[in-house]
């Protein structure tokens, strides 16, 4: 008897599981329950005949007929990948949905009141926002338009620089009381910085000021940037922000003006299959007039 064809969402669930490297971590990315994937991969095993997985104490590992369906399954995704963004490319409807990532504090204080204004001048466009500092893969369509601070490095999307927004050291008035204000770099040096779990971006400008702290200068750290924000508000430590928020934020105050930090840049990115289909041309011009605006605002 013939192999009957296998069922591709089998094929979506083997490679989340895969991807991610157990059942709880795939039904997060996924949205679909533990229970739902293990039976995706029962009956694909049951297909192949072969199991697929061996489960250890880490997770889920592949064994080496996983790792060959593994490298085909990607090819697969892949090509659907490319004929969604093809299909979507040859549409002329100024409507339908247009998904949006961009990082959290870039959700949060800037887009709120332009997709709101959006949705007033354009009731056929329907917007879905995620708020992530994760890099989403526009090329399978996790995402439409990116806002993103670093430029992609894959040549089949189109990136157009549309911001630069400065950045400012902050701490809480209490904090500074305690702390004093800093009047020259060995003051700052002194300071309590609020860190990042895992990102280095505040060491290494640091670092390029001439002045590379260890991690004792961090003894507060989060890398979720909103809760990061919040314990500079609170009195946590030093903190670095975009002015074009901090400056108009009354549970801080800037301090060393003397220290020259760099602008953050915003990236606006799209496929460029999807470049000119015009409701995320809509979108995306709108969201790059909007982020100049910003850039543009005189921070103080």
């Amino acid at each position: 008897m013939d192999t009957p064809p296998l069922d591709w969402s089998l094929l979506q669930s083997f490679l989340v599981v895969a991807r991610t490297g157990s059942l709880s971590a795939a039904a997060r990315e996924s949205r679909l329950s533990q229970p739902t994937l293990g039976r995706h991969l029962r009956a694909l095993e049951a297909a192949l005949e072969q199991p697929l997985f061996e489960r250890r104490p880490e997770g889920q590992a592949l064994t080496p007929m996983g790792h060959r369906l593994l490298a085909h399954a990607r090819e697969m995704e892949a090509a659907a990948a490319r004929l969604s963004l093809e299909a979507a490319g040859a549409s002329a409807r100024l409507e339908g949905t247009v998904r949006i990532t961009a990082a959290r504090v870039v959700a949060h204080w800037h887009l709120p009141p332009l997709l709101a204004r959006l949705r007033r001048e354009e009731p056929g466009i329907r917007i879905e926002l995620l708020a992530s500092d994760q890099p989403e893969n526009l090329l399978y369509r996790e995402a439409d338009i990116a806002l993103r601070m670093f430029r992609p490095e894959r040549g089949d999307l189109f990136a157009r620089k549309v911001a630069e927004l400065p950045l400012g050291l902050y701490a809480a008035p209490g904090y500074l009381d305690r702390a004093g204000r800093p009047g020259t770099l060995e003051d700052l040096q002194a300071m309590e910085f609020v860190g990042y779990g895992r990102s280095d971006m505040m060491q290494r400008i640091m670092a390029e000021k001439g002045w590379p702290p260890g991690r004792a200068a961090f003894p507060l750290r989060c890398e979720d940037q909103l809760v990061n924000w919040a314990l500079v508000c609170a009195g946590g430590g030093v903190g670095g922000f975009q002015r074009v928020i901090a400056d108009a934020d009354p549970r801080v105050e800037r301090i060393a003006a003397f220290v020259d930090l760099p602008a953050l840049p915003v990236w606006l990115v799209v496929p460029e299959a999807l470049r000119q289909v015009p409701r995320i041309a809509r979108v995306r011009q709108a969201l790059a007039e909007e982020m100049a605006r910003i850039g543009g605002r005189d921070a103080g």
